[in-house]
């Protein structure tokens, strides 16, 4: 296994896919007493990329799928794709975050479980939670949300199709949910 560097992988992406990668970034952080260092690289891709930038990782070491995470962003949901690369190997770890923005007027996105067959629980978590469709993926039952949960509304989107303030019949959802009013200030 030869080990790439984090700015000889950008240019990896970057050639393999003729400069379509539409940002990157790589920042180096460190934790620890001992104050250990670590690299994120994160590359904005298109959404019809996803499986060749996950099939360009597996040429690198065997990437590791940590979860993907979903942000309503306004008129786009944006997908980031934590993956790591290096997994296990001392003071080596690179982080890979391969980010993907769907507009929430087609929130499709090929599902990546026949690459990694693991993703299929973090896909079916942004499909309840956030709306996207995994094509590919089986239609499952609920995971996360009950059975009779409400169809078209996604607890983790922030507009109309979110859960707060109010559902489509005009009721809050769940009785859990504080209304503002009912909020006080602590002084």
């Amino acid at each position: 296994m030869e080990y790439r560097k984090p700015d000889e992988i950008v240019e990896l992406f970057k050639e393999k896919f003729n400069n379509k990668i539409i940002d990157h970034r790589i920042e180096t952080k460190t934790a620890g007493l001992k104050k250990n260092s670590y690299n994120i690289i994160r590359l904005q891709i298109n959404s019809e990329d996803l499986k060749d930038a996950v099939k360009l990782l597996f040429t690198l070491h065997f990437p590791h799928l940590a979860i993907i995470s979903g942000n309503d962003v306004g008129e786009k949901v944006e997908l980031i794709y934590h993956f790591s690369i290096y997994y296990g190997e001392r003071f080596k770890e690179i982080s890979i975050d391969l980010v993907i923005h769907l507009s929430k007027k087609d929130l499709r996105i090929p599902t990546i479980t026949d690459l990694i067959p693991g993703a299929q629980v973090t896909e079916r978590e942004m499909k309840e939670m956030m709306g996207i469709i995994f094509e590919g993926l089986p239609d499952l039952p609920n995971l996360f949300l009950p059975q009779d949960f409400l169809k078209d509304i996604y607890p983790f989107r922030r507009d109309e199709k979110g859960i707060y303030p109010l559902s489509k019949n005009g009721n809050y959802v769940g009785n859990n949910i504080v209304k503002k009013e009912e909020v006080k200030k602590i002084e």
